[in-house]
């Protein structure tokens, strides 16, 4: 079973390392535990963590507009400037 660091798990999902650690931060997707490697501590990613994530990532508001609009909200227009 391959297992990945959070580094890589970013690359894999299209995202930036600071952005998947916000994501992280702010509790919006699920992480595998911390495991001690050593003197350190880190995170090692399965396949089926890294799925789980993918299929989160569409749904989570980031701020932004985003493809996938909550059913029933339309999106307003600005008027154009006379």
């Amino acid at each position: 079973m391959d297992q990945y660091a959070t580094r890589d798990v970013a690359r894999k999902l299209g995202l930036s390392l600071i952005t998947l650690k916000r994501y992280i931060a702010a509790g919006k997707i699920p992480v595998p535990p911390l495991q001690k490697l050593g003197n350190i501590s880190a995170r090692l990613w399965s396949e089926a963590d890294i799925e789980r994530v993918r299929e989160i990532l569409p749904k989570i508001a980031n701020g932004r507009k985003t493809r996938h609009q909550k059913p029933g909200k339309k999106q307003t227009t600005r008027k154009p400037k006379r």
